[in-house]
């Protein structure tokens, strides 16, 4: 049986989301790894880095640590298609409507 990969041959899926998310948030690697780590989990830069370059893979903890710390469903972090719920919590969407909004 064949396994899954993601299309451009990495180890992970979420590569684009996280760095999506990340810098919609202004963070740099170093920042998000110590956020994670002031919240007890195990993140640093170089986890974040073969993440983000999809050298590393993910297990479910991390995806659910991941999750929760942006806001985000694990389905968007997957795929990269947001559910209303995620609209409200994606740095881009919220500073979009705010703008809208005004």
């Amino acid at each position: 049986m064949e396994k899954l990969r993601p299309n451009n041959g990495g180890k992970n899926i979420i590569a684009d989301q996280l760095k999506a998310l990340r810098n919609q948030c202004g963070l740099s690697q170093r920042d998000l790894a110590g956020k994670l780590q002031l919240a007890g989990l195990n993140f640093d830069k170089n986890i974040i880095t073969r993440i983000e370059t999809s050298n590393r893979f993910v297990n479910d903890f991390e995806l659910k640590s991941l999750s929760n710390y942006f806001g985000v469903s694990y389905s968007y972090l997957l795929d990269g298609i947001p559910t209303s719920e995620d609209l409200e919590n994606i740095p881009i969407y919220f500073h979009y409507k705010k703008y809208v909004e005004t």
